[in-house]
């Protein structure tokens, strides 16, 4: 059906939308105002859909647009910063689940479609169902639904099995077109396990590179269901989220020095024995930790994962005041892959009021360790270890680390004496220039403020 000039050309003016806030998003001072214009994007190109000559249905789409648009109101309001993590995770779901159910709603119809058309419509509704239910488990995992890793004997080779098994029933859809009911009840269902299985053995350390690539997924599905429904902003829209996606989740493994392969289908384990750390940790007490930092002239904060779940953002900012107020310079500095989402820190950061001027990525802080006086690492253990560049035999040899032992003085608030995801032992823990100081950060923290206020 050809559709009018004027519908045609609000999805293409939504899709311009779609993109100018992508690259609004690119930078923590524009990513409010992104937001907004990709929101206005979206806006556009529902509205022109109800312009669409002879549409059906209408009462069905009212409904689905209050109920879609109450939940993400409702959520969006409650929605606490530190589990924005799962909401992102859910929200790709959804995303994906969407791309898959208008593939399978275009193949029970029936219609006769072109080749090209019946393979892209099969192609993103594949990805899409992985990206679906594969965000569930993120979710789950993430919620602490599911809080150990499941992986199954011979989990590679059923990963693969699977696999064939949906690209073998997808290929027979497209062949055979218009398929059989039983035949895409059968592609779906192994699909929708495909995601399950490939995501429940991925430990939560790995959770920002899997969103990441479950954002791609989807943006890729809902491109191509695009093309299928000749919906121009859908297409421009899904692309560009795919490839900004994909480039994510590249840098993101590259940042952790695994390749994507190793993240989704090999557990990190050790090579060998590691090299022996020697030393013992040193523990210091919240009013040295206190003096330490204001009295010294250069403070880097190390925040983590520890930081989110303790919800210790805002008590950290306060502590960033205080030390300011004292003529301290203090900074931040996020590796990539710090937290269970991309930008995880960042995002935290910014809700506590933190300038994004004082929020350094690995890059632009590294090289100013070797000058400051104290590095404050809050829950992050493996992104600081110093093994990395040395112990060959460590799983996370070779990823680029935030050198914070080479800071003169380094404080470690810790729950315990733990290790991090990796499993092995934190040599910077050990050093004689660290100490630490156990507990959860946010009385910790707290701790800390009241010592600096005491001191004037």
């Amino acid at each position: 059906m050809s559709l009018p000039i004027y519908v045609q050309g609000a999805w293409y003016i939504g899709a311009l939308l779609f993109i100018f806030g992508l690259k609004g998003m690119g930078s923590p001072a524009s990513a409010r105002k992104g937001i907004v214009i990709a929101g206005y994007g979206m806006l556009l190109a529902i509205a022109a859909t109800f312009l669409i000559p002879g549409l059906q249905n209408l009462a069905l789409m009212v409904l689905a647009l209050v109920l879609g648009g109450a939940v993400a109101w409702i959520s969006g309001k409650k929605v606490k910063m530190t589990d924005m993590p799962q909401m992102v995770a859910i929200y790709n779901g959804m995303g994906g689940g969407a791309a898959a159910a208008i593939a399978a709603i275009e193949f029970a119809k029936g219609n006769a479609h072109s080749v090209v058309t019946t393979v892209l419509a099969v192609v993103g509704a594949l990805i899409g169902a992985v990206s679906f239910t594969g965000s569930c488990v993120a979710w789950a995992k993430l919620q602490g639904v599911l809080k150990k890793a499941f992986r199954l004997p011979a989990q590679n080779a059923v990963n693969v099995l699977l696999a064939l098994v949906a690209i073998g029933l997808g290929t027979t859809m497209v062949v055979l077109a218009p398929a059989q009911p039983q035949l895409i009840f059968a592609f779906f269902a192994i699909a929708l396990v495909l995601g399950l299985v490939v995501t429940l053995p991925i430990g939560g350390a790995d959770m920002p590179v899997v969103i990441s690539l479950f954002n791609a997924f989807t943006g890729l599905a809902v491109g191509f269901e695009g093309y299928v429904l000749g919906n121009p902003a859908l297409i421009i829209a899904g692309i560009v989220v795919g490839a900004a996606g994909t480039l994510l989740t590249q840098l993101m493994a590259k940042a952790m020095n695994r390749p994507l392969s190793n993240i989704l289908f090999t557990p990190m384990v050790a090579s060998g024995p590691g090299e022996a750390i020697t030393g013992t940790m040193k523990e210091v007490g919240a009013v040295d930790a206190a003096a330490m930092m204001r009295y010294a002239s250069k403070v880097i904060i190390v925040p983590g994962y520890g930081m989110a779940v303790a919800h210790a953002q805002h008590k950290v900012w306060e502590m960033t005041e205080i030390l300011e107020e004292a003529g301290v310079e203090v900074k931040f500095a996020i590796h990539p892959v710090a937290g269970r989402m991309p930008g995880h820190m960042n995002v935290l950061l910014a809700e506590a009021g933190v300038p994004y001027d004082k929020i350094l990525d690995l890059e632009e802080i590294n090289g100013e360790f070797g000058q400051t006086d104290v590095a404050l690492i809050i829950g992050a253990n493996d992104v600081v270890n110093p093994s990395a560049r040395t112990d060959k035999s460590s799983p996370i040899y070779g990823m680029p680390i935030l050198d914070a032992d080479k800071a003169q003085n380094v404080i470690v608030i810790k729950r315990g004496k733990g290790t991090g995801y990796s499993g092995v032992e934190n040599a910077l823990f050990y050093t004689d220039n660290c100490r630490m100081l156990y507990g959860d950060a946010q009385p910790m923290a707290g701790e800390i403020i009241q010592q600096l206020k005491a001191m004037g």
